[in-house]
C-alpha cells in the first residue's frame, strides 16, 4: 500500500433515537390508513401527518415523500412474507420433508396465506394504484422470491430453468390478485387449489449439447 493511501473508515449507520423511531412508525401507520381509505393517488402528505399527529418536517426527515412511504410499507410487508415462507419451509424440513416440489408448494402456500391474512395491505400493493414504476418493481420482487424457491429444484452448478421460473412467478402474481378478492374461506380454498397445481410442475432436465 502506498503511504498516501489510507484505509477507508467504516461509516456506522446513524442511530435513530427511540423518539425518532416512534415518529417513523406513526407515520407509516398513518400512511397505511390514508392509502387504504383514499388510495395512493389521492392521498396527500398533509393527510398523513394529520393522522399521525406529526409535522410535515418530521415526515420529510424520515421519508422523501408519499412514494417513499408507500415503498417503505411494501418493504415491511415483503419482509413479513419472507419470514412466513422461511418459517414454513424450516418447519417442513424439521418434520422430515425434503421433496423439492413439496417444499416449493409449502413456501407458495405460506405466501398466499400471508396475503389473505393481510388482505387490506395486499390489496394496497396489488391494486395498480401505486407510485410510477411500482408494478415493475412488484413483478421483479416476486420473481426474485420465486427464484429462491425454484432453486430448491436445482443443484449448485445447474442454471435456473427460466421457463419454470416464469410460469411459477406469473402464477403467483395472478394468484395473489385473485385470493385477495375473495372472502376468507373461499380465498383459502383457492390458495390450496393453486398451490396443489404448482406441485405438478417439474423442472426440465436439459441434455448436454452434442460436441461438434
Amino acid at each position: 500500500m502506498d503511504k498516501t493511501d489510507k484505509p477507508e473508515k467504516l461509516v456506522k449507520p446513524a442511530r435513530v433515537s427511540p423518539r425518532g423511531a416512534a415518529t417513523r412508525s406513526a407515520l407509516l401507520r398513518a400512511a397505511a390508513q390514508v392509502f387504504h381509505t383514499v388510495g395512493f393517488a389521492k392521498a396527500g402528505v398533509s393527510e398523513v401527518v394529520s393522522v399521525a399527529g406529526a409535522s410535515v418536517g418530521s415526515l420529510y426527515h424520515h421519508f422523501t415523500g408519499k412514494a417513499d412511504l408507500y415503498l417503505a410499507l411494501y418493504e415491511e410487508f415483503q419482509q413479513r412474507q419472507q419470514e412466513r415462507t422461511h418459517q414454513a419451509v424450516v418447519e417442513a424440513r424439521a418434520g422430515g420433508e425434503s421433496d423439492p416440489t413439496r417444499l416449493m408448494n409449502i413456501a407458495a402456500h405460506a405466501y398466499l396465506l400471508g396475503c389473505i391474512e393481510e388482505g387490506d395491505t395486499t390489496r394496497l400493493f396489488f391494486s395498480g394504484d401505486g407510485p410510477p414504476g411500482f408494478d415493475h418493481q412488484l413483478r421483479s420482487r416476486l420473481t426474485q422470491w420465486t427464484d429462491r424457491n425454484v432453486a430448491l429444484f436445482r443443484k449448485a452448478d445447474e442454471p435456473v430453468d427460466e421457463a419454470l421460473l416464469i410460469v411459477v412467478s406469473g402464477a403467483m402474481l395472478l394468484a395473489v390478485a385473485e385470493v385477495v378478492r375473495r372472502d376468507d374461506a373461499e380465498a383459502r380454498r383457492l390458495a390450496d387449489d393453486i398451490t396443489g397445481l404448482l406441485t405438478r410442475l417439474e423442472p426440465r432436465h436439459r441434455t448436454a449439447e452434442p460436441e461438434a
